[in-house]
């Protein structure tokens, strides 16, 4: 048998034999669509799509960066 065939086969049976650890990858699940969902929705806009126009923002994103260059 190939090492990957081993190596899957191995997580396969641990994942299937556990108990707890459901549960705990159910409350891993949760947290990371918390994390890159909800946090996304609510405290990261689209701040691209609200100052640039439609198929304008790689202009807008190097206008940005050439300001913020030369203020440095």
């Amino acid at each position: 048998m190939s090492f990957l065939r081993r190596a899957f086969y191995l997580y396969y049976d641990g994942f299937r034999s556990m108990t707890l650890g459901r549960t705990l990858w159910l409350i891993i699940a949760i947290k990371l669509f918390v994390i890159f969902v909800v946090l996304k929705l609510f405290f990261f806009p689209n701040f691209i799509g609200q100052h640039a126009e439609k198929g304008e923002e790689a202009d807008f994103v190097a206008g940005e960066l050439n300001k913020r260059v030369e203020d440095n």
